[in-house]
């Protein structure tokens, strides 16, 4: 990743992932906010500035894929959005920048934000 620190946005409603996403983040010197809903996810997309969007699919009232369309849909279009999600192939038809599939290792993490920040918003890239 490059020297400078990425504002990454982890929106998950299960505590134990938000909370390893966000410190395997903050240890590769990230800037992390979370969101452990769809609802309060596009209230701090509505408000902030982010690099990175990375997004479970699967959440109770307003979807990964929601998100995906409020931050595609926002004036930081070309903000790139991981979707992440223990049924992968669900994802297969989306417009999400890559796909993590659960469960992943930091490796993988590390991965799928290299190639993320350094392409941006461009096309869609699976783990």
């Amino acid at each position: 990743m490059n020297k400078k620190s990425n504002r990454v946005f982890i929106i998950d409603d299960e505590p134990a992932i938000l909370r390893t996403l966000k410190m395997q983040l903050q240890r590769l010197g990230c800037l992390v906010e979370t969101a452990n809903s769809g609802i309060e996810a596009i209230q701090k997309l509505k408000r902030n500035s982010f690099d990175l969007v990375i997004t479970d699919i699967k959440m109770p009232g307003i979807s990964g894929e929601q998100v995906l369309e409020c931050a595609k849909s926002s004036y930081e279009s070309t903000i790139p959005v991981v979707g992440i999600s223990g049924t992968p192939w669900l994802l297969s038809h989306s417009d999400f920048d890559a796909v993590l599939p659960k469960p992943f290792t930091k490796k993988d993490l590390e991965l799928v934000l290299s190639k993320v920040l350094s392409q941006g918003a461009s096309g869609s890239w699976a783990l």
